[in-house]
């Protein structure tokens, strides 16, 4: 069907339609919402009007009780626009809105938007395809000339690289559309897969079907309610940067297309929890066995973790903490190699906690890797943003999962204990009695199986257990001191190299040296001081022991011998050093570090 018997009248540069009545012939497209239906159609009709003429345009059409209330709105963006913003060519991100269609006589009521045709295929689309990397490769043209524009310098090369690069072209292009309407004053509020396309004329992404876009001051920018518009343009701006954080997440995360994970994805983050332990709660879903056997998973672990931090800043829970668009376009992520980009201190600490966390997940624990950890974590300390109790006393409480201890590490390899136990997950829940003091209660849990008989490196198999200790902590402030030791002669020294002298000459290296807040290793830093009261230990398991030479005894020792002390006897605990919304830091009596990162089991 065509639209016939144009009308217009003209509104600064913006040629507003009106008048068109619609005929039967047009075909329905998508059906987003009950009251809507998207159309196109070649519009040879339009002969009046030369910008339109012989275009392929899509029509948005509402028909409901609420059309007066609509229309009243998207006139008003249309005058926002009326300056030919949406007509401006230059801007290859927006997709061109050339005005609307009211029909107010007709029964219900009717109002159409016009927009630009960029293709069948939305974004969604492109991505459900089976072989989409090559195909939106194809459709994109990338070459050296394209892809510089992303800071890179090279095409092809492993799937995890393309698919990366990729991701970076689509949301540099999204987020330049959406700050495009941002700046004029327009929030989209419906910024979805299915309302993004990819244009076959110049390949850039196009930010369309502005049916429920959204002026941020209602009553216009120089009304006596400046406060309450500028509380309006926040939440209008955070609520759209949300939405490009769930299609970021589906870009890289190809699985959040299927609707029942994505529910899940959406009911963790429902539930007020925090988007920077987004990681822990997808490694359970998407990849249980190997993290490093997911594409999108490695893309979001490249460089230092920045993926999942951007992700988390456009995810945030307070809309006030959410990242703008200017500020996620100069985020690493979304830089190539070939840009230099300055990091933040939060990236610095993030992208340390983010590496610690991957070096504890390859499990070869060779002497480099150790020094290396205990590098990352004296520098993790170092860089705590958290040192006042009162932080403390609101980041510690939930459910941590101990990933790694500097201590000592013994297994089941080279010995033939009489309880052959095998240690499965170790936590420690904290929980805040009352918000009037500083007392706190610590729980440590401690999963494990007996395994029956001698065959026990090839059957896991046996008696499940857990091992419960719990202990009453107060917080207070304290300071952590650096004792400078003599140094004793190279022939007398037989251990190993002291970790706080390979920290200070580090350093002192020049790519530190303008990241750190201090010229030289400081004496003491500031912590949580932890002074423990009486611990209880309680032990149960899921049968009963069909071993002769098997005790609760043994079974409690060989516990004791695998498993941090720490976290047997709770009263080892002495002071936390570092602590945020992911991973925490805790010291204990004879100075070992053991590394936390928050469950979300």
């Amino acid at each position: 069907m065509f639209l016939s018997s144009p009308s217009f009248v003209h509104c600064g540069s913006c040629i507003i339609l009106a008048g068109f009545p619609i005929g039967s012939t047009l075909s329905i497209v998508l059906m987003p919402r009950s009251d809507e239906i998207i159309l196109k159609n070649y519009n040879k009709t339009f002969y009046n009007i030369s910008n339109i003429f012989g275009c392929r345009v899509v029509v948005l059409h509402t028909f409901s009780i609420r059309t007066a209330r609509r229309e009243v709105r998207w006139k008003e963006m249309l005058l926002v626009l009326a300056a030919g913003i949406m007509f401006d060519d230059s801007n290859s991100t927006q997709a061109k809105l050339y005005g609307y269609i009211s029909s107010p006589n007709s029964g219900r009521g009717s109002f159409t938007l016009v927009h630009g045709y960029h293709g069948s295929f939305s974004l969604r689309h492109w991505l459900q395809q089976s072989d989409w990397l090559p195909t939106l490769e194809a459709t994109l043209a990338l070459d050296e000339e394209s892809v510089r524009r992303v800071g890179d310098d090279t095409v092809g090369g492993p799937a995890v690289s393309r698919q990366l690069r990729i991701t970076r072209i689509l949301m540099r292009d999204l987020l330049i559309g959406v700050n495009y309407l941002h700046s004029h004053g327009l929030a989209h509020t419906e910024l979805r897969l299915e309302n993004v396309h990819i244009s076959p004329v110049d390949r850039h992404i196009k930010v369309g079907i502005l049916g429920n876009a959204a002026d941020f001051y209602e009553d216009g920018p120089n009304s006596s309610t400046l406060d309450n518009n500028m509380d309006r343009r926040q939440m209008m701006i955070a609520f759209d940067m949300r939405c490009v954080g769930f299609m970021m997440a589906k870009m890289v995360l190809r699985e959040l297309m299927d609707p029942l994970i994505f529910m899940k994805f959406k009911s963790f983050l429902m539930k007020g929890n925090d988007p920077s332990c987004l990681r822990e709660f997808l490694l359970q879903i998407l990849c249980r066995n190997s993290p490093s056997g997911n594409v999108g998973l490695q893309i979001l672990d490249r460089n230092w973790g920045a993926g999942w931090n951007l992700l988390s800043l456009l995810l945030a829970t307070k809309p006030s903490k959410r990242i703008s668009c200017l500020d996620a376009l100069r985020h690493p992520f979304l830089c190539g190699p070939r840009w230099r980009v300055v990091p933040s201190m939060d990236i610095i600490r993030w992208g340390l906690g983010s590496t610690a966390v991957r070096i504890t997940e390859e499990y070869i624990y060779k002497q480099p890797q150790r020094n290396r950890l205990s590098y990352f974590i004296e520098l993790m300390e170092m860089l705590n943003a958290h040192s006042r109790p009162k932080n403390w006393l609101e980041l510690l409480p939930g459910k941590w999962r101990l990933l790694y201890c500097t201590g000592r590490q013994i297994g089941l390899t080279l010995r033939q204990p009489s309880a052959r136990v095998l240690i499965g997950d170790v936590y420690l829940t904290i929980n805040r009695a009352s918000k009037l003091n500083t007392s706190l209660s610590f729980t440590s849990d401690i999963g494990f199986t007996v395994m029956n008989g001698r065959d026990w490196p090839h059957d896991k198999s046996g008696i499940t257990g857990k091992l419960e200790v719990n202990s009453l902590f107060r917080l207070t402030s304290g300071r952590r001191l650096y004792l400078k030791e003599e140094k004793t002669s190279e022939k007398l020294s037989f251990g190993q190299p002291n970790n706080q002298d390979s920290l200070a000459q580090k350093l002192s290296a020049k790519k530190w040296r303008k990241l750190v807040p201090y010229k030289e290793f400081p004496s003491s830093l500031p912590v949580a001081k932890l002074v423990s009261a009486d611990i209880e230990v309680t032990m149960s398991l899921g049968d009963n022991l069909n071993q002769n030479d098997v005790t609760p005894g043994s079974i409690v020792q060989e516990i004791r011998v695998q498993v941090p002390p720490e976290m047997f006897d709770l009263s080892r605990l002495v002071c936390g050093t570092y602590v945020d919304s992911r991973l925490l830091v805790l010291r204990g009596v004879n100075g070992s570090a053991l590394l936390f990162t928050r469950s979300m089991c």
